[in-house]
């Protein structure tokens, strides 16, 4: 008869204790009950093989809202502005001007004096030019026949300060009953005015005479930025006179449209700069 060592019995015991205890264990990690873990916090598990995992739950789809706030808004006036930083700014916010690019920026929510914070928020006032202002720039130092400037004058009469709107109603009527005169003269009058005469052909008659007098300057009532306030802006007429063809060109020259644009975005810092807790910076801020 033969019998087993002592070795392979006491092998068999140690085999037969691990699978057991190893058995306990599953049987008690299935009979553990599952349980909540708070969304918005960290938790570190202890899994059955001994090794440690990390669970966020802080992520927008566990807590149902973003963890802070981020984006840029554009606005295009001064009171979307102010109404969006009064809901969203701080004492700690950040507001730059940027003469520039014509941009006014607020970072909601920049760093305080003690704490770092994200920057990521930010609002811009984006500025736009009013249709009115487009037009007359757009012409402006272009010389065009008389039908054209006739026809921009009718289209635009309501910016018209000085000369009054009818009386360049009447002028530019003027400019189309004449359209095919021959324009033979010009002559500068006392007032800055310059007078025009020319001849119209008639068949069978004798040519009828006559001049048409413009003015040295037209005073405008434009608003640079939707939103803005009416500024007052002085064009010069121009013309060119081609006696050789008796054609007559006429246009406008704007004094100096750059400043008033930049008196324009310098009021509109004032507005913000007067309803905002800090002072509004000359500059950008950080990129980011």
């Amino acid at each position: 008869m033969s019998y087993p060592s002592h070795t392979t019995t006491l092998d068999a015991q140690i085999s037969s204790t691990a699978d057991g205890t190893q058995a306990v264990i599953d049987v008690a990690t299935r009979a553990t009950q599952p349980y909540e873990l708070t969304p918005g916090k960290v938790y570190s598990i202890l899994t059955t093989d001994g090794r440690a995992h990390r669970a966020d739950l802080t992520g927008p789809e566990f807590t149902g809202k973003p963890p802070r706030k981020s984006g840029t808004t554009l606005v295009r006036d001064v009171d979307s502005f102010l109404a969006y930083f009064d809901k969203h700014g701080d004492d700690d916010s950040e507001v730059y001007a940027d003469v520039e690019r014509r941009t006014i920026t607020a970072v909601l929510d920049a760093h305080t004096g003690e704490d770092a914070r994200w920057g990521s928020h930010r609002l811009e006032l984006h500025l736009r030019e009013t249709a009115a202002w487009r037009a007359w720039t757009s012409a402006d130092n272009q010389l065009v026949t008389q039908g054209q400037f006739a026809e921009f004058i009718e289209d635009n009469l309501v910016d018209l300060v000085e000369p009054t709107a009818a009386t360049m109603l009447e002028l530019a009527e003027s400019f189309e009953v004449t359209t095919s005169a021959e324009f033979q003269s010009s002559q500068r009058l006392d007032s800055g005015a310059r007078k025009f005469s020319y001849i119209e052909e008639q068949t069978g008659k004798a040519g009828h005479k006559g001049d048409i007098t413009i003015p040295a300057t037209l005073t405008l009532a434009l608003r640079p930025f939707e939103g803005s306030e009416p500024y007052k802006v002085t064009a010069r007429f121009k013309y060119r006179l081609d006696k050789a063809k008796g054609e007559l060109r006429l246009g406008f020259k704007i004094e100096r449209p750059g400043d008033t644009l930049t008196a324009a975005f310098e009021d509109i810092r004032t507005l913000i700069d007067s309803d905002v807790p800090m002072a509004v910076l000359n500059g950008a801020p950080a990129s980011r």
